[in-house]
């Protein structure tokens, strides 16, 4: 599914998308702004304001391997807003009267480099699972 979005991006929100795969290659978790908040297993995926409303959402099975698992703008229509498509990935949502934080995606580790949350191999393959369905359930509607 991200691999199918991010091919949608043009001009300078693929540029911006460009630039985040190098820093993220380089820079692994620092990469990211903010984990999302929220009911398991939100809080071990991590996002990135790219560009305007352009977000990217990511999982680390590991602290050197990273999944992109979305991309797409942060929009007033639940039909295209990404964080939208992320609840139903994930199966849950945040509760409505639950107070939103932006901790940040690296955990400081002193004297040892940043870790991310870790999101298991076996979360990630049902996250990835779930996005390849619900992409192919997209493409088959009117």
């Amino acid at each position: 599914m991200a691999g199918h979005q991010a091919a949608g991006l043009r001009g300078a929100a693929r540029v911006a998308y460009d630039r985040f795969l190098d820093e993220l290659s380089h820079s692994g978790c620092a990469a990211l702004g903010y984990r999302v908040t929220g009911p398991e297993p939100l809080p071990r995926l991590c996002v990135k304001h790219l560009r305007g409303t352009d977000r990217v959402v990511v999982a680390f099975p590991s602290p050197r391997t990273a999944w992109i698992l979305l991309v797409g703008p942060h929009d007033d229509d639940p039909g295209r807003d990404l964080y939208e498509a992320l609840y139903e990935l994930a199966g849950v949502r945040p509760r409505l009267d639950e107070r939103r934080t932006k901790p940040p995606c690296c955990r400081a580790a002193s004297p040892f480099p940043a870790t991310p949350p870790l999101a298991d191999s076996d979360l990630v393959d049902d996250l990835v699972a779930r996005a390849r369905s619900l992409a192919k359930s997209r493409r088959r509607l009117p």
